[in-house]
């Protein structure tokens, strides 16, 4: 039961007690918050104004009653819903980076963005480098490369619309618009037509990989979001062909292309066992993303 809104509290108390009743609803994470805790830092930090990391400095602070009754109340819709926390919150924090969210696209969330970030990815991004994010969604990870390398060029393309509003309302957000260029279309036909002028240095593509099996046993969390931007095929591996396919006629010479396949790791190489991928290390493991040059692409 949930305290009397006027029982005085202190934000630690509240980001306690909104954690054991999500613990209790056997509720699934994995869209920004890892577990229930997470969760409850999340909801709290919200009805501060505050990021859940700059929350932690302030556990001993007040929470009033009319902030606890919001955050109740967020609690509440969380647990009806099973829908995203990030959807409800209409926003969602990626390497400490705040994006908007809506139903509209998928929780920003990716193993690459570690990558982007740690700085893994400075060999296949040259000083005015041309970067592609395809199958952008949101532009979480555009906008990170952007972020991350001022000087380079990004381009980032989806086949939703809905999603691509999304993400130039984040790009307008960060004030990338100069930076950023969005192509609405399906992979490869959003672009310009390939030339020595307009090739990638890198390629970097969260596509949807989960395979038909594991679509039908996910739990409702993630069938909340676009069906579009999950599901792979019988193995995964649909738009990943297609990717891998014409990827070598929009890359550099000496350019790459990363893709991000979750826990797609033996359908990809009974798919490609040809190509030798590099493994990139994430916090996940060793098995989640993979580097191809473009010259064992050719």
């Amino acid at each position: 039961m949930d305290p009397e809104p006027s029982q005085a509290m202190t934000v630690n108390q509240c980001i306690e007690q909104i954690a054991q009743k999500l613990e209790a609803a056997n509720l699934h994470y994995g869209h920004g918050a890892i577990d229930a805790q997470s969760e409850a830092l999340w909801i709290v930090s919200k009805q501060l104004d505050l990021s859940p990391s700059e929350a932690l400095d302030h556990l001993e602070q007040e929470f009033s009653s009319e902030q606890q009754q919001k955050a109740y109340a967020v609690a509440d819709q969380r647990i009806s819903t099973r829908k995203p926390l990030a959807y409800i919150l209409g926003e969602a924090w990626l390497m400490g980076v705040p994006f908007f969210c809506s139903e509209q696209s998928i929780v920003p969330r990716s193993w690459i963005a570690e990558l982007i970030v740690d700085g893994s990815l400075e060999s296949w991004l040259p000083a005015d480098g041309n970067v592609l994010d395809l199958c952008t969604g949101n532009g979480s990870l555009a906008i990170l490369l952007a972020l991350s390398c001022p000087d380079i060029h990004v381009s980032a393309c989806d086949i939703s619309l809905p999603a691509l509003s999304v993400a130039a309302r984040n790009i307008d957000r960060h004030g990338l618009n100069s930076q950023v260029e969005l192509f609405d279309g399906d992979l490869w036909d959003a672009l310009p037509e390939p030339n020595e002028d307009n090739l990638f240095d890198l390629i970097i593509c969260n596509p949807p990989y989960v395979n038909a099996t594991s679509m039908s046993a996910l739990p409702a969390e993630y069938h909340a979001e676009p069906e579009l931007a999950l599901a792979g095929g019988d193995d995964g591996m649909d738009l990943i062909r297609r990717i891998v396919a014409q990827a070598p006629d929009y890359l550099s010479e000496r350019g790459a292309i990363l893709i991000e396949i979750g826990n797609e790791y033996e359908n990809f190489k009974r798919a490609f066992p040809q190509i030798p991928a590099i493994w990139m290390e994430v916090s996940a493991g060793e098995e989640q993303v993979l580097l191809i040059q473009a010259e064992d692409l050719r």
